[in-house]
């Protein structure tokens, strides 16, 4: 069933087969792009844990490499970077195993922002993320 609402006014769209659902009119329901919009959920999911880690590799690399410009504020964004992250990775547990892949795009990022930012050369930071999952979480960990 083509609905002209899919592409004209998702909102009126989204709550229309919200609502042919919640009363178990599955036939009238737009199936394909209900489908599609969930899968789409989940890429979202996915682009969410990247964003998160690069920009906590972000923080930990200049922490790192840029000792003398360490500050209360740096320290307050590692932290809550970290608690934005496991807070994801709760609500999101299947995400877990895609954490490597995901480490290794968020560093590309991390590390072209890193070098912009600090004015370092490229070369003076590891070429692989030098951080497991388990050390970006732990708040115990400060890379020296």
């Amino acid at each position: 069933m083509p609905d002209t609402n899919y592409e004209h006014d998702f909102f009126a769209w989204a709550n229309e087969q919200a609502a042919l659902l919640r009363t178990g009119k599955l036939a009238q329901a737009d199936i394909a792009h209900i489908a599609e919009e969930i899968e789409s959920m989940g890429k979202t999911e996915k682009r969410e844990l990247v964003s998160r880690l690069r920009v906590l590799m972000l923080r930990l690399l200049k922490w790192q490499f840029q000792p003398l410009g360490r500050t209360a504020s740096w320290e307050a964004s590692i932290g809550v970077q970290r608690l934005d992250l496991a807070e994801h990775l709760k609500d999101n547990p299947s995400l877990k195993p895609y954490a490597p892949e995901a480490i290794e795009t968020a560093f590309k990022g991390a590390l072209l922002e890193t070098a912009a930012e600090t004015k370092l050369p490229k070369s003076t930071f590891p070429p692989v993320c030098p951080y497991s999952l388990e050390q970006m979480m732990d708040a115990q960990f400060w890379p020296d």
